[in-house]
């Protein structure tokens, strides 16, 4: 799912969340029902957890590079 960015005349932006791809030129305010435009804005990338797309990022680099285990974490070598 895709959120995409609306600008009623009278009431200001909001957003609608729809399939990617399947969002309509023109949407009908939730306040006011006037036939709103949809805006272009950037994607929101840079507002995903830090967490999360850290992890994301590790899961893509070991596709092609996985980190090897000599032993399990947490304990000492004798």
């Amino acid at each position: 799912m895709a959120t995409y960015a609306y600008r009623c005349p009278a009431c200001g932006t909001f957003d609608e969340t729809r399939p990617m791809g399947e969002a309509p030129e023109r949407v009908a305010c939730p306040r006011c029902a006037a036939s709103s435009p949809r805006q272009w804005t950037a994607p929101l990338l840079a507002q995903m957890n830090p967490a999360l797309r850290s992890a994301l990022a590790r899961e893509e680099k070991s596709q092609d590079a996985p980190e090897v285990v000599v032993r399990a974490s947490g304990t000492t070598r004798r």
